[in-house]
């Protein structure tokens, strides 16, 4: 889907959907330069193949984080896809969230996409285009109880990316949102159980949960030529779970 020589950065590639998805860019033959915060990406990028690499920052740190994103658009000749990955999870009673708790999810979630933005557009503006997928959920438009930081971080970046959407439109950059339903991965393991998968599944016509493949599947399309006129928009991938 014309995306062979591309260059792509992906937040929180080291596991989960965000390794899945530096696979499937890199497979269809982008450079990809993944961020984390674990010094495991390295590795985990130098296994996927010598069109990936690997650095290691903190997306709390703004200026750490500016750093790395114009060191891998330098490293890479330029950028196309910015894919904002990265997030964290957690579950507590609205009446019982510490707001240091809040504001930690906030950070995360929301503001370190803010600062992904703003460091790379420059390259996408002075390269002609390009494309910006945020990671956000399907919490974001129907949650459940003891996600309420969660779901408010993820509404946030709906809300986020589409004014980005009109902002950036002009310098033919689009900006859209994933909103992965269930998936089995290890960001929330913790908090669920096999009833609750179970429970999940079954709230699904096609009868099964979400694989990583299948989210990585979306931002590979919405980086394409394909998605070229689709903007400010929030994919659903649930599994007909919802539908609005």
């Amino acid at each position: 889907m014309s995306l062979d020589g591309r260059a792509a950065i992906v937040t929180g590639g080291a596991q989960g959907i965000g390794l899945a998805i530096a696979r499937r860019l890199a497979a269809d033959g982008m450079a990809v330069t993944i961020l984390d915060r674990t010094p495991a990406v390295v590795d985990v990028a130098r296994a996927i193949g010598r069109s990936v690499a690997g650095k290691v920052v903190d997306l709390s740190d703004v200026a750490a984080t500016r750093q790395v994103v114009a060191e891998a658009i330098d490293d890479m000749g330029g950028l196309w896809l910015l894919v904002n990955n990265a997030g964290i999870f957690a579950k507590s009673p609205i009446l019982e969230i510490d707001p240091d708790e809040w504001d930690r999810m906030m950070e995360v979630n929301v503001r370190s996409m803010l600062v992904t933005i703003q460091a790379a557009t420059p390259a996408m503006t002075s390269g002609g285009g390009g494309r910006i997928v945020n990671q956000a959920s399907m919490a974001a438009k129907l949650g459940t109880p003891g996600e309420a930081h969660y779901a408010a971080s993820k509404a946030a970046v709906v809300a986020l990316s589409r004014i980005a959407s009109m902002e950036l439109g002009p310098d033919q950059i689009t900006v859209n949102n994933i909103c992965p339903g269930y998936v089995l991965t290890e960001l929330g393991a913790e908090t669920r159980d096999p009833a609750q998968v179970a429970e999940w599944t079954a709230k699904s016509p096609l009868g099964r949960l979400a694989c990583v493949e299948d989210v990585a599947s979306a931002v590979a399309f919405l980086a394409s030529e394909e998605a070229a006129y689709i903007t400010g928009e929030s994919l659903n991938i649930s599994g007909g779970m919802c539908s609005w």
